[in-house]
């Protein structure tokens, strides 16, 4: 079973639902995308060198197996949830604050 694949995937998902549910509008935000990318250009540097190194290995049985350089897509997944959410978290709360 591709238990890494399918946990990407609710992240993803669960991230999309609190978005909307927030009401804040991050992933509508054109600024989010720009701020995303340069984000992906640092996690192709760094977990592109852990990745490629023995440090860190990921079992082929667990994730589709589809890497861009010799990173699982299944990264770029959680990469994108965690960045998003932090974002939501924050944007809700400041104006919850306010």
């Amino acid at each position: 079973m591709k238990e890494y694949t399918i946990l990407a995937v609710i992240s993803v998902i669960t991230t999309v639902i609190l978005d909307r549910t927030s009401k804040v509008g991050v992933l509508k935000k054109r600024v989010f995308y720009l701020f995303l990318a340069v984000i992906l250009f640092f996690k192709l540097l760094v977990n592109g060198y852990l990745t490629a190194s023995p440090i860190v290995i990921y079992d082929s049985d667990f994730f589709m197996g589809l890497r861009i350089t010799t990173i699982p897509l299944e990264d770029f997944f959680f990469g994108f949830s965690m960045v998003a959410t932090s974002i939501i978290f924050w944007e809700y709360f400041k104006r919850r604050e306010a």
